[in-house]
């Protein structure tokens, strides 16, 4: 066996551990921010301390790596976007939902971003029209509907109106890949870049928490609510640089397939830490989703990755 042979079996054991941890981190934040809702925590003051951590935590990264943060009008109206579209405004919307949906429900409900993102690239011409793609958008309507619809899908019919609500937080996430993305400062580093983001967006938050009554104080003592919170921005921050490694690392092809392990990890963890348990209905849905994601993902194959250029 060659040298060559070695670096690249290294390079593609490598390429799938990250998938599976960088997959399973983004997934424990479902189950989590379940934990973080259940003391009566409100979004805002939720959403403050995950934007605030993340901004601690990305920057000391930007820092070590002396990664430069643009400051020009430019720049920062981007911060402010993504601060809003990508985080403030779908998370009131995921945090409000979680509090009536099983965690796992609400994880398979945020596996539909490919399927919103391709929508609204249909819509503004960032896509051409595939049959086969536009397939795995019906089919991951008709698993929402799987849920929704059955009198048996969910423990409770009063829980199906807030299916809707959570499927605000990925039609944000799809506008912000569609839209926001165009205008990605391509001086910076996506980490420098969500730092930045993460820092402006808890500038604002927590105005608008502390005004609506939402703010929570973690000067009091820690339990489950407080040390979730932590551990939610914490997984969330460790993914999304993850993520972006990833893509540089093994491409963005290879990359997309962790929307399977976040959601599969999401509704694995819940059924194991919250004791959660799901119908037929729910689990035909699981189905449907996999499938839709296996069309809506783009068709290609795994570039070679070089370890020598995933610094």
């Amino acid at each position: 066996m060659t040298g060559t042979d070695i670096s690249r079996r290294s390079a593609i054991l490598l390429s799938f551990a990250g998938l599976a941890v960088f997959g399973c981190a983004w997934g424990a934040t479902q189950p989590l921010t379940k934990v973080a809702v259940s003391t009566g925590h409100l979004p805002l003051g939720l959403i403050f301390w995950q934007l605030a951590f993340g901004a601690i935590l990305l920057g000391a990264i930007a820092a070590a790596r002396r990664m430069r943060i643009g400051l020009t009008a430019r720049h920062l109206f981007y911060y402010l976007l993504i601060g809003l579209i990508g985080t403030i405004v779908p998370g009131v919307f995921s945090y409000l939902a979680i509090r009536h949906l099983p965690a796992g429900v609400a994880a398979l409900a945020i596996a539909t971003v490919p399927m919103i993102s391709l929508t609204i690239a249909l819509a503004i011409g960032n896509e051409t029209f595939r049959l086969r793609r536009v397939g795995g958008v019906v089919l991951g309507v008709t698993a929402m509907m799987a849920i929704a619809l059955p009198e048996a899908s969910l423990p409770d019919r009063a829980m199906a109106p807030w299916l809707l609500v959570a499927l605000i937080a990925p039609a944000c996430y799809g506008i912000e890949g569609n839209v926001v993305a165009r205008l990605a400062p391509r001086d910076m580093h996506p980490i420098a870049v969500l730092a930045a983001a993460s820092a402006t967006g808890a500038l604002i938050a927590a105005p608008l928490a502390w005004i609506t009554g939402q703010w929570v104080d973690l000067t009091q003592s820690w339990e489950a609510a407080e040390w979730a919170i932590l551990g939610s921005a914490v997984a969330h921050a460790a993914a999304y640089s993850g993520y972006m490694w990833l893509i540089a690392f093994a491409g963005v092809v290879f990359t997309s397939q962790v929307a399977y392990v976040v959601t599969g990890s999401a509704i694995a963890m819940s059924m194991i830490f919250l004791g959660e348990s799901y119908s037929a209905w729910v689990w035909l849905a699981i189905a449907l989703m996999a499938l839709g994601l296996t069309l809506v993902q783009p068709a290609g194959k795994m570039p070679e990755p070089e370890p020598a250029s995933a610094a």
